[in-house]
């Protein structure tokens, strides 16, 4: 590696670790676990991730999403921070798992919608969070007491800190690009508000001491195994939203760098990561897209500028801890503020008007869920809906047509008329019971053709249900004849466990089975 390669990517390291650094602290705050938490999470993630990723210039360390569902798990536990460390360990080590399997091809097949919808949630969730900070009340972790005692919150501002969140917003809005780009704005905000409120003395809440050494190390073993299944629901809610935050990423990574990311080693190195983290007090987090493009933009190309961000960061701590214990609450929520419109997802919300019904109910109903309700819930409900969704749609697209067709035999004298169904698209359990009232309309007739070598899927619902028809009919003593493929007709046989199968006549096209019956006429 070339020397001019390696000083870009420690000046890029640097220029992201500024720009971390007010972001970690925001996290921090917001996530319950502190300031502190939020550093020592930039630090330990931003540095393993890096060291074991499979994306070179790939930032980490705590998240807007990440953070909200690690609050509602610090919720979901007072008193007990062990516990709490508990869900991040397993979910690192789920992370880990996943990487070996490589889940995270699997990503992409969640439906947009879903995604769209949580992000949406995840940003107003974290703009409702700041307005106590900002408005100077204390902050509370439950969006329904923020909403439900906003007049009394109006009633009560802390005047001072209003002027000192309206400054950040300022800044953090309206600093020209010129400028954002050698210094970032959340940077410049934190040293002209931090220095306005120190010299005039504003009385308003702050982070408080941050500890100027290393976190203790702990084994968070001493939790409530009663609530075993409660710890592992939202280890796998943060494993899996920090797999897709990861992903997500890459993929931009990609396009951007014209690279292919090893998707493996990026969930391994995020699961090491998050793991470390637990064991000294961390928030949890993925890879960030604003730090990791900031990155990009600056002359990152390896690894190595992320580990830089990651050292940087520690000596920040180490040096400049007792300044940053005077940063206001309403200057951090001015800046996440600023990160909760940022995740909103514009992409979507531009094309709102002109999209259908179904992706619209999938992505309020996400939105919804995501902001009021449970973040689990709004996921598994989405996934749900569009599940079903998917099914009509694809019931919608298969075809069965009955047909009644006369036969004329060449070497007699012989007509009859032969009932044949075309089935053409996929015959699974969301079509079968169509099959059913298809066929049970049929009426007077000894033999049915049911030609379904058109169709693509055949799962064990619709061979269940083409038992029970044949033996339906063998009852009525009509005769089926099957036309299947021959992959559809090795399956059926080799679980055909009741010989219904085998003991019908099976096709691989309609032309024999036709032949058949005019032999037996």
């Amino acid at each position: 590696m070339d020397k001019v390669r390696i000083k870009n990517d420690i000046l890029a390291g640097i220029t992201v670790a500024v720009v971390a650094l007010p972001l970690a602290l925001a996290f921090g705050v917001v996530s319950g676990a502190g300031a502190s938490a939020g550093l020592w999470g930039a630090i330990i993630l931003g540095f393993f991730a890096a060291l074991l990723g499979g994306v070179p210039v790939q930032v980490s360390g705590p998240t807007g999403p990440m953070t909200v569902v690690f609050a509602a798990v610090v919720l979901a536990f007072p008193n007990d921070f062990s516990s709490v460390m508990m869900v991040v360990l397993c979910a690192g080590l789920i992370q880990i798992f996943f990487g070996i399997i490589d889940l995270g091809k699997w990503v992409k097949y969640i439906p947009y919608p879903i995604i769209s919808g949580f992000m949406c949630g995840i940003g107003v969730i974290i703009i409702i969070l700041q307005i106590n900070p900002f408005l100077g009340a204390q902050s509370s972790s439950s969006i329904i007491y923020i909403l439900t005692n906003l007049f009394d919150t109006l009633k009560n501002i802390n005047y001072e800190a209003l002027i000192i969140g309206l400054m950040t917003i300022a800044i953090v809005f309206f600093t020209p690009k010129k400028i954002s780009k050698l210094i970032p704005a959340p940077l410049i905000a934190l040293f002209i508000v931090t220095t306005i409120s120190i010299i005039f003395n504003f009385d308003v809440l702050t982070i408080g001491e941050i500890p100027q050494s290393f976190p203790s190390f702990n084994l968070p073993f001493s939790f409530d195994v009663y609530r075993l299944s409660e710890i592992l629901t939202f280890a796998i809610t943060l494993a899996v939203l920090g797999s897709i935050d990861t992903q997500l990423t890459s993929v931009l990574v990609d396009s951007r760098m014209r690279i292919k990311h090893n998707s493996k080693k990026e969930l391994i190195g995020q699961g090491v990561g998050n793991s470390l983290c637990s064991l000294f007090g961390a928030i949890p987090g993925s890879s960030a897209t604003m730090r990791t493009v900031v990155n990009m933009n600056n002359g990152g190309t390896t690894n190595i500028s992320g580990m830089v961000h990651a050292v940087t960061l520690l000596l920040i701590v180490l040096m400049l801890a007792p300044l940053a214990s005077k940063i206001p609450l309403a200057l951090l929520a001015g800046i996440l503020f600023k990160v909760g419109i940022d995740i909103l997802d514009y992409r979507f919300l531009k094309v709102i008007t002109r999209i259908s019904k179904q992706d619209l109910l999938i992505m309020f109903t996400v939105f919804f869920l995501t902001v009021f309700v449970d973040l689990i819930m709004a996921v598994g409900v989405g996934i749900t809906i569009s599940s079903v969704l998917a099914v009509y749609q694809m019931s919608k697209s298969t075809q069965m047509k009955t047909k009644t067709y006369k036969i004329s035999v060449e070497d007699d004298d012989k007509h009859f008329d032969i009932n044949i169904v075309k089935v053409k698209g996929s015959l699974f359990f969301g079509t079968a019971y169509n099959l059913d009232n298809t066929l049970d309309k049929l009426k007077n007739h000894s033999k049915v053709i049911l030609d379904c070598k058109n169709i693509h899927i055949l799962d064990i619902s619709a061979i269940f249900k083409l038992e029970e028809i044949i033996q339906t009919f063998k009852d009525k003593k009509v005769e089926l004849i099957l036309v299947l493929k021959y992959r559809h007709k090795k399956r059926v046989l080799n679980i055909d466990k009741s010989d219904i199968f085998k003991n019908i006549k099976i096709y691989r096209s309609i032309d024999d089975a036709i032949d058949y019956i005019k032999k037996i006429n």
